[in-house]
């Protein structure tokens, strides 16, 4: 689908349920919220699903746009690379999916797809504008939320000349840029702080420095008296280390280990996670591997020393 094609999809159903995927980050939950709101105001029933992973530190932006007992006709994923991947809760089949990222594996009926954004939030601020002619501030406070987060706060390489437009954009619509940029990257809890002690203390070099990977268990996280809200942006930390290709930050659940992997462009973030059933984009992919932290971290090493 092109930008028109989507519009035009949306204009033809009502009911709609809005997906976001598991462990919710601002892109998927800005996107989706933002797009929620365009559609009720184009006069649509829509309803953002009530995804139980999502953290206090973003409800509080999408909470008036969820509800528990929709009912629905069809549904849209926002940001949503993999049918695996849509929030706990939800199990059914999704008409049309709005995504950047080029491992997308099309599981849904319709895809709105552009790989080259640094965010979700780009494109569904192109919907937006095709659909109501207009973006509301709070609309854009959301869309700014998921440009911002998706890339670090304009930090990362994925970061284009789009992105800045699409930000500046975004502010001259009403987002409270200020606002929201001292309460998702500037302020911090006491426990994310001790958790960060932790991750840098433990730090593990491979391949002459090459390779830095950090691994995030159970225990490290009563320790710190972290929680799943304390560990926004937590796959950035191994990187900043001088000399770094390749960062993994390894995250031990139960039973298993969420991996992010981040890297310069000479490395393909989401080949290697390919291998153990993930992906992502080129240089911020991620999967899950069903083992401990310890052997987790062996096989992501040998399957680096392959392209090393």
């Amino acid at each position: 689908m092109n930008i028109g094609q989507c519009v035009k999809w949306l204009n033809e159903h009502d009911d709609i349920l809005i997906l976001t995927h598991i462990r919710p980050d601002g892109d998927t939950l800005g996107g989706a919220a933002a797009l929620c709101s365009a559609l009720r105001r184009a006069g649509k029933n829509a309803a953002m699903h009530n995804n139980p992973d999502i953290t206090p530190k973003y409800l509080k932006y999408v909470k008036s746009y969820i509800s528990d007992n929709f009912q629905y006709s069809c549904t849209v994923a926002v940001d949503v690379a993999e049918q695996h991947m849509l929030s706990n809760g939800y199990s059914g089949k999704v008409q049309l999916c709005i995504d950047h990222h080029p491992s997308n594996s099309h599981y849904a009926e319709h895809l709105l797809l552009n790989g080259a954004k640094a965010s979700c939030g780009e494109i569904v601020l192109q919907v937006i504008k095709e659909l109501c002619g207009s973006v509301e501030p709070e609309e854009a406070s959301l869309l700014y939320m998921a440009v911002s987060t998706d890339c670090g706060c304009f930090r990362y390489a994925n970061v284009t000349a789009e992105t800045f437009a699409a930000a500046s954009e975004l502010l001259t619509y009403g987002a409270q840029v200020q606002k929201l940029n001292f309460d998702l990257f500037r302020q911090v809890s006491r426990a994310r702080m001790t958790l960060e002690g932790s991750i840098l203390s433990g730090l593990k070099y491979f391949f002459d420095g090459k390779v830095v990977a950090a691994t995030v268990t159970k225990q490290m996280m009563l320790d710190a008296g972290a929680t799943e809200n304390d560990c926004d942006d937590i796959a950035g930390i191994p990187g900043k280390v001088e000399g770094c290709v390749v960062s993994l930050v390894i995250r031990e659940l139960d039973g298993k280990c969420k991996v992010s992997v981040r890297s310069h462009e000479v490395f393909d973030s989401s080949a290697l996670c390919a291998k153990f059933g993930g992906g992502g984009h080129k240089m911020a992919s991620g999967c899950t591997i069903e083992a401990e932290p310890e052997e987790t971290l062996q096989l992501l090493v040998d399957a680096i020393a392959e392209v090393l």
